[in-house]
Formats: C-alpha cells, structure tokens, sequence
C-alpha cells in the first residue's frame, strides 16, 4: 500500500515555495501550543513527525528545547529536503516514505505527531493503528472542515489534497474505531496571526473574535457554522 499517485505529485515539490514555509512556520508555533495544553511535554525525549512537510513544527520543538532526537518522515522529496537544510542538531533523520508503511521498529519514540495529515489519507485507519503502532504516545491535528458549507469546503481544500472532512464526533469516532484509547480531545481556533496573515489586518481580527469568541459561548453549535482545528492524543487501546 502507498500513498496515490496524484497526492504524491501535487506534493513533491510543495515545499520548495518560500510562501509555503513562512505559513508553515506562523502554523508550528500554533501547533505546539496546542500540543502544550494537551500533552506533558516534560517527559518526552524522543520525536517522530509523521508527515513532517518542512520540518517547521520539529524546528519549534527544538527552538523551545522540547525532546533530545528527532526523526521526520514524508512523501515529498522537497519536504524532506527542506527539513535537511535546516540542520536541526536535535534531527537524526529525515526520510521519505510510502505514506503508510513507517520505517521504524514498535514503540520507537516517546511521541509520534500527524499534524493535518490524515485529512489528505486515503486509508485512515491503517495510517492511524501504524503511526501507533511506532509510538507510545501519539498527537494527531486534524481540521474541522465538515460543517453546514462542507460544499465550499471540499471546493476550497479539495485542490490542496483534502480527501477527509470530519466533524468533532466523526473523528473521535475514526479514532475509536483505530483501535486507539481517546486520552485528550481539544477544538482549537486559528490564532490571531495567522487569520490577519490569511485575511489581513481587519478581516482577520473579525474572523478571530468571531470564531474564538462562538467557540467559547456555543461550543457545540460553533463547529457546525466555523472551521477549527481538532487535536487529539491517543494512544494503543488495551
């Protein structure tokens, strides 16, 4: 099993477009503040990043001094050639892979991430029960596009790769139906940087207050009407 054709082309060279990499950087420092409420990071010395892109959300790791090895597996060459030239001296390897066969022997690392990979993942399970399979803990993002204009949604992310549109209750559903034991579940909105870098100053500041601020009186409804991320800790159910 791998990874299509066609996803693995619109990604080979993906990576290698500076635009890409300045919103991949602003998303990291996201990530790991997502990761940061969820997960006790203290305890964590070894990192896989599955779907790893360009290497930006291990290159916060290391800038925060969180772990002591890397790994990073991708399918596209120019994203494993990105996380290369970073020289990240916690990095012990960079490689491509299938997009479903990991190479690394069972319970390898402390923490295995999937951040808004399975959204483009024809097969989630089998994704899901082997990036588990790698690692003791695992730390999934994922976004939550499935609301009342999934039309709209699938017309926008479709082009990029997206395949998967989750709700709240469906993905912790894919999750169960894994194999997986569900440890933390958090919906989270985009910063405040990233909605005013994706729709300028004023635009962004209301998409902001709008979402974060539904999000926290209507927390239900909210993920019907606006798109938000989902994070998730699983580990291999017992």
């Amino acid at each position: 099993m791998k990874v299509e054709d066609k996803l693995n082309s619109l990604y080979d060279t993906y990576y290698a477009d500076g635009m890409v990499s300045k919103k991949r950087s602003m998303t990291a420092r996201q990530t790991l503040g997502h990761i940061k409420s969820l997960v006790d990071l203290s305890a964590i010395k070894t990192i896989l990043d599955v779907g790893a892109g360009d290497g930006a959300v291990l290159a916060e790791f290391q800038h925060n001094s969180i772990g002591l090895s890397y790994s990073a597996v991708d399918i596209s060459t120019s994203g494993v050639d990105q996380i290369n030239a970073r020289g990240l001296s916690r990095l012990k390897e960079a490689l491509l892979f299938d997009g479903y066969s990991i190479p690394f022997a069972d319970n390898s690392f402390d923490l295995a991430l999937g951040i808004h990979v399975i959204e483009h993942v024809e097969h989630e399970r089998t994704f899901i029960r082997e990036i588990m399979r790698v690692a003791r803990k695992v730390y999934i993002e994922v976004p939550l596009e499935h609301t009342v204009r999934v039309n709209r949604a699938m017309a926008v992310s479709g082009p990029h790769g997206h395949i998967n549109f989750y709700t709240p209750d469906t993905f912790r559903n894919l999750l169960s139906t894994s194999g997986a034991r569900v440890d933390a579940l958090k919906v989270f909105p985009h910063d405040r940087e990233f909605e005013i870098f994706m729709a300028g100053q004023l635009k962004g500041n209301i998409k902001y207050a709008l979402r974060t601020g539904a999000l926290k009186i209507f927390p239900r409804p909210a993920t019907d009407i606006f798109v938000y991320m989902l994070g998730a800790v699983i580990s291999k159910a017992q």
